[in-house]
């Protein structure tokens, strides 16, 4: 057995946050899934979220995933259609560019524009993102 009771560990690094699927055996010997979101803060750090999911239980939670996933996937279908087959008004829709961003706000579409960066020359030198490491402890 590993580190505080982990059977089996993996992780799946995509572009701003990483998730981990740890399965574990508690001190009753009970086995659960434990799946972690773990996301870079902008201020330093590392945001988580935990759930927790035992071996018991699993078979009805796949159901309600799978479930929620059917929807998810049809409706993804369903936009790309619509996306590619442009509505009415069309040609008015904001455009975006370097300094704009169009925002979907509340269900309408809100035109967003960036503040302008500091002239050169009058740039302010910006201290560097600090990075904090937190060790790890097995419980015990």
């Amino acid at each position: 057995m590993g580190i505080r009771g982990e059977l089996f560990s993996t992780k799946v690094s995509l572009q701003n946050r990483t998730y981990f699927f740890n399965v574990k055996e508690n001190r009753l010997g009970d086995l659960y899934l434990n799946v972690v979101e773990s996301k870079n803060r902008d201020t330093g750090g590392f945001e988580r979220q935990s759930v927790v999911l035992f071996a018991e239980d699993l078979q009805e939670f796949l159901r309600g995933f799978d479930e929620a996933l059917k929807v998810l996937e049809k409706a993804a279908r369903e936009k790309r259609r619509n996306v590619s087959r442009p509505g009415p008004g069309h040609k008015d829709r904001p455009r975006t560019s370097d300094t704009e961003a169009a925002v979907r706000e509340g269900g309408k579409r809100v035109l967003v524009k960036k503040k302008s960066a500091t002239p050169p020359g009058d740039s302010p030198q910006a201290p560097p993102k600090r990075r904090s490491v937190r060790a790890i402890r097995p419980q015990e």
